[in-house]
This record gives structure tokens, sequence and C-alpha cells, in this order.
């Protein structure tokens, strides 16, 4: 393994089958001989090889079937989300019905997650508006937020960075998988841009609460639409989604939260 990842300083190892976020480790830079972690905790060359055994033997794999661990490049964030994320890349999910977004978060890193955006290991829930990609409501252990609990920054009215294609590649892994609902995670690198990182088939249902909005609400409308519009363009499935499912069921009100004291 040390050979695999002597071309590295910084990268993501994760299970191929897992979930949760459990097994994801990520390590931003190298201190001599130790991996450091986004918390700057160090692991050394044997338990990092240990950790990679554990994710082959299947500890982390959904039905705990032996498993695959995957390398991936680590993304150097966009510096805007860099400043509501503690010191881990933030990212983003979007729910997906027949090739419609039907919700999306951010999903951004405490000091507790250790780094990783992972709502199930203290990360804080961000729901986006679909029409605009701004943040309009955050949750921190299923309690609504304002400000990040490390860092101190506002969390609500934040703009995600080009916001139009992030929508695009979400609605093309929707025609390249053939999945009907789908979660749709990505990462906006600085460098690069959007960057889809991974599908799920069974995404979490905490998107519900970081958007103050029950997922029955976006997913009849486009059941409805889809019967009636069968094999809409992507544009007009986008379309629907930013002016309808957002018009109708705005997760939170936007006067209301900019007369709090962000």
């Amino acid at each position: 393994m040390a050979k695999i990842l002597a071309q590295y300083d910084s990268f993501v190892m994760k299970p191929a089958r897992g979930s949760g976020g459990k097994g994801v480790l990520v390590i931003d830079h190298r201190d001599g001989n130790s991996y450091v972690k986004p918390s700057g905790s160090k692991l050394t060359e044997a338990e990092l090889s240990h950790h990679a055994e554990n994710i082959l033997a299947g500890l982390y794999s959904l039905g705990g079937n032996r498993d695959c661990a995957l390398i991936e490049y680590r993304v150097t964030p966009a510096k805007v989300l860099t400043e509501i994320s503690f010191q881990g890349a933030p990212d983003i999910r979007i729910v997906m019905l027949h090739g419609y977004p039907v919700m999306a978060m951010l999903r951004a890193a405490t000091k507790e997650s250790d780094g990783r955006a992972n709502l199930h290991q203290g990360a804080i829930g961000i729901g986006i508006d679909l029409a605009t990609g701004r943040s309009v409501r955050a949750v921190h252990h299923g309690n609504p937020v304002f400000k990040h609990p490390d860092l101190k920054t506002p969390l609500i009215g934040v703009q995600m960075p080009e916001w139009d294609k992030i929508l695009e590649i979400a609605v093309t892994c929707h025609e390249m998988t053939g999945l009907g609902y789908l979660g749709v995670d990505l990462m906006i690198d600085e460098t690069i841009g959007p960057l889809m990182i991974e599908v799920n088939a069974r995404p979490g249902l905490a998107i519900q609460m970081a958007n103050g909005v029950g997922l029955r609400n976006r997913l009849e409308p486009v059941l409805e639409r889809h019967k009636s519009h069968f094999g809409e363009s992507a544009a007009e499935r986008i379309a629907f989604s930013r002016d309808v499912l957002r018009a109708k069921n705005l997760p939170w009100d936007s006067a209301l939260s900019a007369r709090w004291d962000l």
C-alpha cells in the first residue's frame, strides 16, 4: 500500500460499499512518516494499513461482505465554503426523482465530526434553495443553528458557486445510472469547480431536517409531472424544480432569517 500512496500528499480512503460515512478517512497532508488528518491528529503507516485491512474485510460494508478500498483525489474546496466548514471539505447532496432535483443540502464539517461532512458524526446540514443555490436553513444534531459552532460564521444566505452546473451534473447522474430515486453528492474544487463524488441509491432522510420541509411535499408534484410530461429534457426538468417546487415549498422564510442577528 505504501507504494500506491507514495505519489499522494493528500487523499481520501473509503469503502466502495460503505454507508453513512463509516470508514471514510481523510488525509490532509504528511508529516515525515505520519499521515495527518484535517483535525491535526496523526496516523502511522501501520495504522493506515490497519484501516485499509478493515475496509477490505468488510467492517464498513453493507451486509459485512468483503469490500474494496478506494483512494480518491482530495478536493481543495472553494474558499467561500471553507469559511463555513471546520478543517474539512463540505459537500452538496441533491436528492433526485425521475431526473428532477427535489431537495438539496450542504454538509459542513465541525470539530466534532473530525473534518468529515457526515451528519451522523456531528456535521451540519444546511438546506439549499433549489432556485437560487443559496443556503436557507441549518441544523446541527437536529436543532436549528444560524452560526457554525466552531467558526462562528453565518450559515444562512451563503451562495453555492456554479449552481447551474451543479444541477446539470445531478441530472446527468440520473441519466447515466437510470435510477429513479437517488442522491448525488458533489464537491466544489477551488480550481476545477463542481465534481461528482458519488451516487447513492439509498440517500438518507436527514436532508428534510436541513430544509425544514418533508420530502413528500417535493416528491408528489414530481410524480404528477412525470406522468403528464414523460420525456422532458434535462433543462425542462431543472426549470420545473427551480420554479414550481421552490415556489410551493420554500424551506425557510428568507425574510425571517434576514431579521436574525447573524
